[in-house]
């Protein structure tokens, strides 16, 4: 007996393969014209970023770099001056001490600042009320969003030396007035007290998030193998906390080597060049005197530094640092 299927008359397997394969080439360019139409909605959405970007920052930074080699003064024409921008910057005992101002204020405010930050986010994760804890992180983190300019202004009145409030304060227990603003030791001082007291509340929050990742069963277990009180932080938080603290160093690094609201409106760089930092110089050089090109040139200068410090660090990130 066959088996043989019977098709109707005038349609043949060739005929309804030749039906369908339009129907599947219809398809994929519905699929096609969907992929390309979201690739569409997608620069949509990110053009306005982009280009907020290329003008904003891109542009700048290149125009900034190419104007390191000119000489202008905006008055005149630039003058193409090779490499001469740099030479000067670099013999100018002004820009040094800028610059080695700004390495000194970076070694001591980063570790006061990453130090403050780490005890009291310690402090914060211990057990208390729900209410006051939500208290000392706003109170930690509300110097963040105040004007650097504003603090800086009203800090000076409190560390004035003949009406300041602190020596004030001090004269009650018997101590003579301290000069803050007029001897190098103390502007200095100063200036690394409102910086750190001011941004220290970011590196606060960054710590809070790391210590909320660590898990309770990691405490629990240290404490089984007698890892209480300050072994559990040095042998179990530092070292899960690693990540965060890298993160953190990084970007307090790079926002400490561009440090200049609170010294300019505190001291002016005073007394002499003691508190003056590498930006103020920059600004000095391009709005005070006009010299545009150094200023490129000292802002190219000091862009190396940032990315070398930065390269550093996730360099030895790779021994210091250890991820779970």
């Amino acid at each position: 007996m066959s088996t043989t299927t019977r098709r109707p008359a005038g349609q043949s397997g060739k005929g309804a393969a030749g039906k369908a394969m339009p129907a599947a080439t219809a398809g994929r360019n519905a699929t096609a014209k969907s992929r390309q139409g979201q690739r569409w909605l997608a620069w949509i959405f990110l053009a306005p970023t982009i280009l907020g970007m290329g003008l904003f920052t891109l542009i700048p930074i290149v125009a900034s770099v190419v104007l390191a080699f000119f000489r202008w003064d905006i008055i005149s024409a630039p003058t193409f001056v090779g490499f001469d921008n740099f030479s000067e910057v670099v013999q100018d005992p002004t820009v040094r001490v800028s610059f080695l101002n700004t390495i000194l204020f970076v070694v001591v405010a980063v570790a006061l600042q990453l130090g403050l930050a780490l005890a009291l986010a310690i402090m914060v994760q211990e057990k208390m009320p729900s209410w006051l804890r939500v208290f000392f992180r706003s109170a930690f983190f509300f110097p963040l969003i105040l004007s650097a300019a504003s603090v800086s202004i009203f800090m000076r009145y409190l560390f004035n030396e003949q009406f300041g409030v602190v020596n004030w304060f001090l004269s009650l227990v018997g101590i003579p007035a301290v000069p803050w603003l007029t001897t190098p030791g103390g502007s200095a001082a100063v200036v690394i007290l409102v910086y750190v007291w001011q941004n220290f509340g970011f590196s606060f929050l960054l710590f809070i998030g790391g210590l909320a990742s660590i898990p309770v069963e990691t405490y629990e277990a240290a404490a089984i193998d007698g890892a209480t009180g300050w072994r559990k932080h040095l042998h179990v938080t530092l070292p899960l906390l690693s990540p965060t603290t890298l993160v953190a160093s990084v970007m307090a690094i790079i926002s400490a080597l561009q440090v200049f609201d609170q010294p300019y409106v505190l001291t002016r760089g005073g007394p002499g060049d003691s508190t003056r930092t590498a930006v103020m110089v920059i600004f000095e050089s391009a709005f005070q005197r006009l010299e545009f090109g150094q200023a490129s040139a000292i802002g190219v200068l000091l862009t190396l530094i940032i990315m070398a410090i930065t390269a550093a660090q996730f360099r030895l990130s790779k021994r210091f640092v250890f991820y779970q």
